[in-house]
């Protein structure tokens, strides 16, 4: 599972300022389009933050986390707007303007 870890953290540490991934995303872009939830459990234990940005990952449809490991969902909303990324006042991203291009979609 930690070499799975690493390439997760490896692919969030490409998301540049601006854009966000759904779980996803990642899990395609490191061979496994299966793993969304591991994602989850990755960004859960991330151990470097500051560089490994898990703030820019959402889910599917979008919304940040609710159980955000690194503030709550208040604090990921707020690092995201601070980047440029509008968040709706419930949560939302919209994908479509913000989802970065670079990464496969998720099906």
């Amino acid at each position: 599972m930690e070499n799975t870890f690493q390439k997760i953290y490896a692919v969030v540490k490409t998301i540049p300022q601006g854009y966000v991934a759904t779980y996803g995303d990642i899990a395609f872009a490191v061979g496994n389009p299966r793993l969304a939830r591991v994602v989850g459990y990755a960004l859960h234990a991330n151990p470097d933050p500051a560089t490994i940005k898990c703030h820019r990952v959402v889910n599917r449809q979008g919304r940040v986390s609710d159980a955000f490991v690194f503030g709550g969902k208040n604090r990921q909303i707020a690092l995201l707007r601070a980047e440029g990324v509008a968040v709706s006042d419930d949560g939302y991203v919209d994908l479509s303007r913000y989802r970065w291009p670079c990464l496969p979609a998720d099906k």
